[in-house]
């Protein structure tokens, strides 16, 4: 009798839940959809994620849960790191005086273009710097030359953040290196992100090594609300003097080797720093460092520059940084790059592998070129990512009608991410001109002013266009009526992408 009751009641459960099943479902999709509202999001953002949500049932919230939610940042901050961030702090307010009388020196150079550097100290981003040697390399030929001969003559201490480190041909060259120096007592450092470097995770896992690693954002079942959100830093450090930045990553797809027929040309761009700004850069990997929960250390001698005599010389770059991540007080990165290119007087050269640019700075291109500035943007012919490059596509067609000359690099992947502006100013680092790098992914960019630097740039860019078709408003608009289509449905999620 008993099991007959028990077997009524489950029947009656099942029937209620076949007929309000839809009642959980849609209190559920209330209230994700009133988070997104009230979080108060970007408007263009948000209308994706209800369009993803809405037209994709269940999938959508599944992708929301994954890749939509805002970021939690936890700080795991030990006291003696809450000791240094004082101490940084105290030592920022001295320096002021002397920031200012630099930013002073540094708009006698470039003008205006140097807000720039102004809105960096005002945020306390970075402070700007003189004394300094920036060389310009192209491509993964140059930049592994150059970093493992400094590699190689490390004394003190070597630190490393980057998005992808494989451990193929120059990934295990570059950890053996790492390792003999670990082995002589010399601090080596290494961050790699846990989404861009699985195979060298998994690798450090079985080596007993004595090189201090850890992976960035590791991927849990606790975390799993923030596995969209990467550290896509390229970042090396080598005893305080040296340190190299830009869009290489440490793997051979870097390298263009000619007896590999089948590999991708790699278009690539980083750049090596000598001189006072590696203390800027220095205090980025110590903040990537805490954040990984890396066992402690102090910015004592032998990590940072001794200070010395600001002596003024036209042949000398100022040199800053602009980092941001998505738990900065706004989108540094794209705010410092809207500054200078409202600024810009005569021409402004843009390489990015992505195009998804954000509202300003489309408005701000279009609005340069139509003030008679001239605008020219490089980007792939064809993408590794094909969502990406359709939607790039759509946002073309209004930067064409307004005069920006657009260049589809068709001799290999054109990845590096660079800006000049009048010749003056130039960003190389690793943000692309799209959502993500603005808004999601852990960035940095150096802002550099350096008239041989921005005339080599300019060079290369002169070199590069000789690869590139040059597209034209009649070019995109004799495009194929499906693949203008594809576009725009792509064109509504590059919020999301």
């Amino acid at each position: 009798m008993q099991n007959i009751v028990l077997t009524e009641k489950i029947q009656e459960l099942f029937h209620i839940l076949h007929d309000w099943y839809w009642l959980p479902a849609l209190l559920l999709y209330i209230g994700v959809i009133s988070t997104l509202l009230i979080e108060n999001r970007n408007p263009s953002k948000t209308m994706a994620w209800v369009l993803v949500i809405v037209f994709l049932p269940v999938f959508g919230l599944i992708l929301y849960y994954f890749f939509g939610q805002k970021f939690s940042k936890v700080k795991k901050m030990k006291r003696i790191n809450q000791r240094q961030a004082v101490r940084l702090k105290k030592e920022w307010e001295r320096l002021n005086p002397i920031m200012e009388e630099l930013i002073h020196d540094i708009r006698d150079d470039i003008g205006d273009l140097s807000r720039v550097f102004t809105f960096l100290k005002n945020e306390r981003l970075s402070s700007p710097t003189m004394n300094n040697t920036v060389k310009l390399l192209v491509n993964g030929e140059e930049k592994f030359a150059y970093f493992i001969e400094a590699l190689a003559a490390a004394k003190h201490s070597i630190h490393l953040e980057y998005y992808i480190f494989e451990p193929d041909n120059i990934g295990l060259q570059i950890l053996n290196i790492l390792e003999s120096k670990a082995n002589e007592g010399i601090a080596v450092r290494l961050v790699v992100d846990s989404f861009g470097s699985p195979a060298l995770v998994r690798y450090m896992k079985c080596a007993k090594s004595n090189i201090q690693f850890k992976a960035f954002l590791p991927v849990t079942f606790s975390s799993l609300a923030n596995s969209n959100y990467r550290n896509h830093r390229k970042v090396a450090v080598i005893d305080g003097e040296v340190g190299f930045i830009g869009g290489i990553n440490i793997s051979d797809r870097y390298i263009n080797d000619p007896k590999n027929d089948n590999s991708v040309y790699w278009r690539d761009t980083s750049i090596r720093i000598e001189g006072m700004a590696i203390n800027m850069l220095q205090v980025g990997f110590w903040h990537s460092w805490n954040q990984a929960d890396g066992e402690p250390f102090m910015l004592e001698k032998g990590y940072l520059k001794e200070p010395r005599q600001y002596q003024d010389s036209k042949e000398d770059a100022a040199v800053a940084f602009v980092s941001s991540d998505p738990a900065s007080k706004g989108p540094f990165n794209m705010e410092a790059i809207l500054i200078a290119l409202g600024e810009a007087d005569t021409k402004i050269q843009l390489c990015t592998p992505y195009y998804i640019p954000s509202d300003e700075l489309a408005s701000v291109l279009v609005i340069a070129a139509s003030s008679g500035v001239e605008v020219e943007l490089m980007i792939p012919a064809e993408s590794d990512s094909y969502f990406v490059h359709h939607a790039s596509f759509s946002f073309l067609k209004p930067l064409l009608e307004r005069g920006v000359k657009v260049y589809l690099y068709n001799k290999g992947f054109m990845h590096a991410k660079t800006i000049t502006v009048d010749g003056k100013l130039a960003f190389v680092g690793t943000v692309n001109l799209d959502i993500r790098s603005f808004y999601i992914n852990y960035e940095v960019a150096a802002v550099v002013s350096d008239q041989k630097l921005c005339i080599e740039m300019e060079q290369q860019f002169e070199i590069d266009k000789l690869s590139c078709d040059l597209l034209t408003l009649d070019l995109w608009q004799s495009r194929p009526g499906w693949k203008r289509g594809i576009d725009s449905v792509c064109r509504l999620l590059a919020p999301l992408l």
